[in-house]
């Protein structure tokens, strides 16, 4: 699926966010995810679908993983597109495979990896010795790539420090 992307980022931009153990950090880190986003100028028709992408991912590694988890958004201008590339990096699965889940419904879970699919161009997991790194990408057409709009003034500064504030 290719997606547009309405900026003109010309050199690599990145956003980290820590993704704290408590309750609310998904929706606070997809808050914060948001704003980034609008401060980089992507579109509002691939706002929301990164905003689930990040969710999704996001949600797994509460459900399914050990903490401590990281949120990296990043947008990189390659082979004349640009690439909006999300990343939630965990340490690795809670669960023994096979071992029962108390309290996970499972009708209620399991459809977030067909989300990602479905709304990402590529996307995957890597195994490192820190733990996991699920991965998602959305690529900008060439039709809709705006060399000619300026880009924008401003970076976003890292905002996980401030994001206890927001929980």
């Amino acid at each position: 699926m290719t997606v547009e992307l309405n900026t003109m980022l010309r050199q690599p931009v990145e956003h980290v966010c820590p993704l704290p153990p408590v309750p609310g950090a998904v929706s606070a880190v997809r808050r914060r995810a948001g704003a980034v986003l609008a401060a980089w100028n992507v579109s509002p028709e691939i706002l929301e679908d990164t905003l689930l992408v990040v969710s999704e991912l996001l949600t797994n590694a509460v459900v399914h993983a050990l903490p401590p988890a990281e949120l990296r958004l990043s947008w990189v201008w390659r082979d004349g597109l640009g690439t909006l590339r999300v990343e939630v990096t965990d340490s690795g699965p809670a669960f023994e495979a096979g071992e029962p889940r108390d309290g996970i419904d499972p009708d209620e879970h399991g459809r977030g990896e067909q989300i990602v699919h479905a709304l990402a161009t590529r996307h995957g997991m890597r195994m490192h010795c820190g733990g996991v790194t699920r991965w998602a990408e959305l690529v900008a057409t060439p039709e809709n790539k705006a060399e000619d709009k300026p880009a924008p003034t401003v970076v976003p500064q890292a905002l996980g420090s401030s994001l206890g504030s927001a929980l």
